[in-house]
């Protein structure tokens, strides 16, 4: 279901994609998100289903955490198909040592709407777990984001 919203500088109306867009930058400057303290699961599970709910295909998304639980960065290291998407353990640590972060935040969406964490999840989350322990970077919590639901794998106790 399409949201209409009316552009008053152009007349023109506003995609949901552009709407989206335009929450996340408000949020982002509001908040300060950026090196905003992450104080609160509920914070972390709403910017990210705000994020990635509008996603038509997998994208896994880290975000990079420092010793005083800030948030460096969050970005987007893989995109997939509607089904599936390839996460190399190696380049997550590359990205977190780039980062010098403490702790990581895992995230992906499932564009089908179940936000069930499935074998390959748990299993890929014990290997990220494992490649980022070596580094000394914690892994915090794995979200899975799948239309107006959110899976925590902290709060279900798969971490």
């Amino acid at each position: 279901m399409s949201t209409k919203v009316l552009n008053q500088e152009t007349g023109a109306y506003l995609t949901d994609e552009e709407v989206i867009s335009m929450a996340v930058a408000i949020i982002n400057h509001r908040f300060g998100l950026k090196r905003a303290s992450l104080n609160s699961p509920s914070m972390v599970r709403d910017y990210l289903k705000l994020t990635l709910t509008s996603k038509e295909h997998e994208v896994f998304v880290c975000v990079f955490i420092d010793a005083q639980n800030r948030v460096i960065a969050v970005e987007e290291l893989f995109r997939g198909t509607l089904t599936q998407t390839s996460v190399y353990p190696r380049e997550v640590v590359k990205a977190a040592l780039q980062h010098n972060c403490a702790a990581v935040i895992l995230a992906h969406n499932h564009p089908s709407g179940v936000a069930e964490p499935s074998h390959a999840d748990q299993c890929l989350t014990t290997s990220l777990k494992q490649a980022l322990a070596v580094v000394d970077v914690k892994v915090l919590d794995h979200f899975i984001i799948a239309g107006d639901s959110a899976t925590s794998f902290a709060e279900r106790g798969l971490l």
